[in-house]
């Protein structure tokens, strides 16, 4: 390896070739290139051949007929740890491939996470042609995660495919140009690694240094130090045989460790991805997105929405993995502009975007637990001195994605200090629970979950005092992103989800705790929720008095659960206060129509339901209507800033209308627009670690299959009108017992599997992609 000075490679540097360590680019052509070595096979188109996931998958392709400008209308592609991004480039003759790693941050822990921890830019690959751009066709195909096109410009055209490898976490670009763009090169261009943050950016803060850039053989090479140690190294290399091209980049971040062999390393992942042939990475880099997208299927007749949740499950597959860091606000893409959320934001974002995983079947993608899991012993730094941390646990936010907030604490309630990041925690913990409750894995309540939430009750126990009314209270603390209070419900419904699912945890492990009477005491003695005539406020003396995006007074409602549409003494106090909630919009975010669209689902209301859905994911680029929109590409915007949580949040929107399963009941079909008179789905999962089939046809439930994985007890709300039949997988007669209008109890042991369909019918149970209603453009830039 023979390093140059910082001016020995220009920024701009390094032309024809492109690689990063630690992640693999991929750019190839729509069909075989010449040159061995230098391309893969083409992805075939669905047809009926494949299997119906395929199909669906393939039909939700988003499409480009013009050229994107940014991240917000760009394809995308990810990992779960390396992201790439592509779009116009700085001049009309040229194409941008931003790159991005997860991994990739400063390590300064004297400043907040946001600037002390902060994601940096790495930078990105420039395709240089002869010719001005005058067209693009591209094709972001989900099943197999690879994007292909072509490039025309006034002096020809270049064929490409792209991916960023599953498994190699290599960024791969197989290139072909044609007659009068032979000299299309690739360069690479560094971006400073400073924060792009600005807000309350410390007075002492400084960007790192400039790399160093060289090369070792063919291969060259940006190495990026930090000013804390260690640091990162983009290499890269293009493979030219005949008029193919195939360049391949891996980015290394390591730290503290040494700075050259991290260098050293980015180098040989180069090397030995290019000493594989093209098929053999791309076959199983397909492979693993085929069995991804075979584990469910969800078909409805509004094709465009059905697209939408396909690409939402690509993009959570491309931005975030078990073992592997929690999910950021922007996923592994870098934004150029926009880039305020530099960190992990823990006061909702993380918990609302990773919802989908457990009822889309795709617990493979539970960076949460693993988090909490890995990194429990971080959570201490959360805590102020002047709380005591031997037996107490919080989380700041923002954090890095190990935990660690930097020079920021959650504040200590009831004094100037507080923080709306008292929560924090232990709503976290739900999305914990809500991971066992789908798979009964016990292991997740006795390694993760109890753990660490015995020590976040403790947390707001440490503050608990009692009034003269014989009541338990909360000092002052902060509903997030609205007010102070006293009593704030969004804390007291926290507290008391956590205190429940303590007592529960105690019955799954079998085991006792001598903090268990404090517990049920919480239970018994804690003040109720603060109310006025319009419903549950924001906290005592403190009512919901203009709009607020932000549901935080409303999580005993959604999605802690802890009153229930199924209850009729509930229904008042949820409609009252969801009415109010929603009568004022002026101030909501893309996730605050995500939220209205679950809760108006969990009360039997699937025409508002539908319409609050359908307003967030058609509102594109009506800045005029609400300042927080969803992109071309189904990315998000917010004012200036750009996120993926509420796009993410939605989808769990659209499973919320096909099945539900809080309280101990698998609701099937429990929230179905007559918009929509078909729907089909194989294979969501349900708590109780059930996976569930189902199909309605002309506004009725043709059928319920349901799988038990774990043998826990079985209530299904199955919807099917007048008498049924109850059988096995084998058609042969199960018992069940009929517990309310349309309701069971099936006594299914593990493995075991009951169908439900109208008595006497024997219905295909087939999963299907339904008729389609209205016609659906694709997502992205198709006109």
């Amino acid at each position: 390896m023979t390093p140059t000075t910082g001016n020995g490679i220009s920024r701009r540097g390094v032309i024809g070739s492109a690689a990063v360590a630690g992640s693999a680019v991929a750019l190839g052509a729509a069909g075989p290139l010449g040159g061995s070595g230098t391309a893969w096979a083409a992805p075939r188109g669905a047809d009926e051949a494949g299997s119906l996931s395929e199909r669906l998958a393939r039909a939700a392709a988003l499409r480009w007929r013009r050229m994107p400008g940014d991240w917000k209308d760009g394809p995308f592609l990810g990992n779960g740890l390396l992201g790439a991004n592509v779009y116009r480039g700085a001049t009309a003759n040229s194409v941008k491939v931003m790159v991005s790693h997860y991994h990739v941050q400063d390590q300064r822990p004297q400043w907040a996470a946001t600037y002390g921890y902060s994601r940096l830019p790495i930078g990105h690959f420039d395709l240089t042609l002869a010719g001005e751009v005058t067209d693009v066709d591209w094709t972001l195909d989900l099943w197999d995660a690879e994007l292909t096109g072509t490039v025309t410009t006034t002096r020809g055209s270049v064929r490409f495919s792209m991916l960023v490898h599953n498994a190699r976490s290599a960024l791969l670009i197989s290139t072909r140009p044609s007659a009068g763009e032979e000299s299309a090169a690739w360069s690479f261009t560094w971006m400073p690694a400073a924060s792009p943050r600005t807000k309350g950016k410390p007075a002492d803060y400084t960007g790192n240094p400039d790399p160093r850039t060289g090369s070792a053989g063919a291969t060259h090479y940006v190495e990026q130090p930090l000013i804390a140690g260690g640091g990162w190294a983009t290499a890269w290399r293009e493979r030219r045989v005949g008029t193919g091209r195939l360049l391949a980049a891996h980015i290394v971040y390591r730290y503290p460790d040494d700075l050259a062999k991290t260098t050293e390393l980015a180098v040989a992942e180069v090397a030995r991805t290019l000493a594989e042939g093209p098929d053999e990475l791309v076959r199983a880099h397909r492979g693993w997105w085929n069995r991804f997208y075979r584990r469910s299927l969800l078909s409805v007749p509004d094709k465009r929405i059905q697209d939408f949740y396909w690409i939402q499950l690509y993009k959570a597959a491309c931005a975030t993995r078990a073992g592997g860091p929690s999910m950021s606000e922007w996923g592994p893409w870098y934004p150029e502009t926009g880039g305020s959320w530099t960190a992990v934001w823990w006061n909702l974002n993380v918990q609302i975007a990773t919802w989908l995983i457990q009822g889309s079947n795709h617990l493979e993608l539970d960076s949460v637990t693993s988090t909490f899991k890995d990194f429990e012993k971080n959570l201490p730094l959360s805590l102020p001195p002047e709380i005591p941390n031997e037996q107490i646990y919080a989380l700041s936010h923002p954090s890095d994605w190990t935990l660690r907030p930097g020079a920021h604490t959650v504040g200590v309630p009831g004094t100037s200090t507080k923080t709306d990041n008292n929560g924090n925690l232990s709503w976290a913990m739900h999305n914990v629970w809500l991971s066992y409750r789908h798979t009964m894995d016990i292991r997740i309540v006795r390694d993760v979950l109890y753990p660490i939430l015995v020590k976040a009750v403790n947390y707001y126990d440490h503050f608990l005092y009692e009034g003269g009314d014989g009541k338990l209270h909360l000092p002052l603390t902060r509903s997030p992103e609205y007010a102070d209070a006293v009593d704030c419900t969004y804390d007291l419904s926290l507290l008391r989800w956590g205190c429940a699912t303590l007592l529960d945890c105690l019955r799954i492990l079998r085991t006792d705790n001598p903090r268990a009477g404090r517990w049920r005491e919480i239970l018994r003695r804690l003040v109720d929720y603060p109310r006025d005539a319009t419903g549950v406020t924001i906290g005592a003396g403190t009512p919901l008095a203009d709009s607020h995006r932000h549901f935080s007074h409303m999580l005993w409602l959604y999605p802690l659960h802890e009153l229930t549409w199924d209850r009729p003494a509930d229904r008042d106090i949820m409609r009252t206060t969801f009415d109010h909630w929603t009568e004022d919009r002026g101030l909501w975010a893309g996730y605050s129509y995500a939220a209205a669209s679950s809760m108006a689902s969990r009360m039997g209301r699937p025409e508002d339901a539908l319409d609050f859905l359908t307003t967030f994911t058609g509102n594109l680029f009506d800045e005029s209507y609400m300042d927080c929109y969803m992109t071309a590409n189904t990315m998000y915007a917010e004012d200036t800033n750009l996120g993926i949580e509420s796009p993410l949040s939605t989808a769990q929107s659209i499973l919320d209308m096909g099945i539900q399963s809080h309280g101990g009941v698998v609701r099937v079909f429990p929230s179905v627009s007559r918009r929509w008179p078909d729907v089909s789905f194989q294979a969501l999962r349900a708590q109780g670690a059930f996976l569930v089939d189902a199909d309605r046809a002309g506004g009725r439930t043709r059928w319920v299959r349901v799988h038990s994985e774990a043998g826990a007890p079985l209530v299904l709300q199955h919807g099917i009108a007048g008498a049924i039949d109850v059988r096995d997988e084998h058609g042969r007669r199960l018992r069940y017992r009929e517990t309310g209008p349309g309701r069971i109890e099936i006594p299914l042991g593990r493995e075991e599997t009951a169908v439900v369909a109208p008595r006497g019918a024997h219905p295909d149970l087939r999963p299907r992609d339904v008729p389609a209603i209205g016609d659906a453009k694709p997502w992205g830039l198709p006109d």
